[in-house]
């Protein structure tokens, strides 16, 4: 199968593409290396420097291509904050620039990732697709427009569509910017060079943390599953964590003398979000395999960062 994957420089694009390549997929990848890097890809994965709403790029990537993967995104829930317009441009304009290439180049399949950070605050334990969203910044409101505009654009022009919510994925190689940093690998960082593991507030919020290669396994079976077309599933592990028990956690797995420090309020966001995952086991037959401990030793086990230290 030809596929592209846009965003396929990121943290998560990169692992899709490196899992598809030996697959024996030919893999086409499109990245503007704002939050990417190429030196994450197998050297045999095509790879194009470029932006999503880059229609001449697209018509020629698309060229015989089965299936898109569409990851391009700006992702930071603060940033978007404060910048909307960008982030509207981004992850709004940009999926409706791919999806007017995919109908131009007869592309017949596109994988959308999505997030949880859609649903906003909700009252139940486990939030389900049924939900109604309540987004409550600009990225989530981004990324639910472009859910929209993917489900209408591909029922008017005959694609198949399949978006799939990823919640709080983390593991090996996952970005950790100066700014707004993931809180897995901040923490891991933190623990492991001696320093003051930071919380906001109480530490109550909970979240919802699934590892990368159950998130690249739900990504891969998306493509080519039945049933699913105009379907939207929830990616997550469907355990709740609170940050307190996470803390906890990285302590165990570094088994660093780790001082908590507890800053000013919560740091924003909402107060709890973990994923029914029933639809996906149903749709995609997905089985979260890797617990957060688990994963949390697998991440300082792979990542060049953390085993230096």
């Amino acid at each position: 199968m030809n596929v592209l994957v846009t965003g396929g420089a990121g943290f998560i694009g990169a692992a899709l593409a490196n899992r598809l390549l030996p697959a024996g997929h030919h893999v086409r990848v499109l990245d503007d290396l704002s939050a990417g890097n190429p030196e994450r890809l197998h050297a045999d994965i095509h790879f194009t420097r470029g932006d999503v709403t880059d229609k001449p790029k697209l018509w020629a990537l698309l060229h015989k291509v089965d299936c898109v993967y569409h990851l391009a995104a700006r992702v930071s829930v603060p940033e978007s904050i404060l910048y909307p317009r960008e982030y509207n441009a981004t992850n709004v304009g940009g999926t409706v620039a791919l999806m007017e290439a995919m109908r131009d180049a007869g592309v017949k399949r596109v994988v959308l990732a999505s997030s949880g950070a859609i649903y906003g605050e909700q009252t139940q334990t486990l939030v389900t697709e049924m939900l109604r969203p309540h987004p409550t910044s600009p990225y989530g409101v981004s990324k639910l427009s472009a859910e929209h505009y993917v489900t209408t654009i591909g029922r008017l022009w005959g694609i198949e569509t399949v978006i799939l919510r990823i919640f709080n994925a983390f593991g090996p190689g996952q970005p950790l910017p100066p700014a707004h940093p993931p809180v897995i690998p901040l923490f891991i960082q933190q623990a492991l060079g001696g320093g003051s593991v930071t919380i906001f507030g109480e530490g109550r919020q909970v979240r919802d943390f699934v590892f990368i290669d159950d998130v690249v396994h739900a990504l891969v079976t998306a493509a080519t599953a039945q049933g699913v077309n105009q379907q939207i599933i929830n990616i997550g592990s469907g355990v709740g964590t609170s940050i307190n028990q996470l803390a906890e956690m990285v302590g165990r797995v570094t088994r660093a003398a780790m001082h908590i420090l507890r800053v000013g309020t919560e740091s924003g966001g909402v107060s709890r979000l973990v994923a029914d995952i029933a639809q996906a086991q149903t749709l995609l037959a997905y089985r979260p395999q890797t617990s957060l401990p688990a994963g949390l030793q697998l991440t300082i086990d792979n990542d060049v960062r953390f085993r230096q230290r």
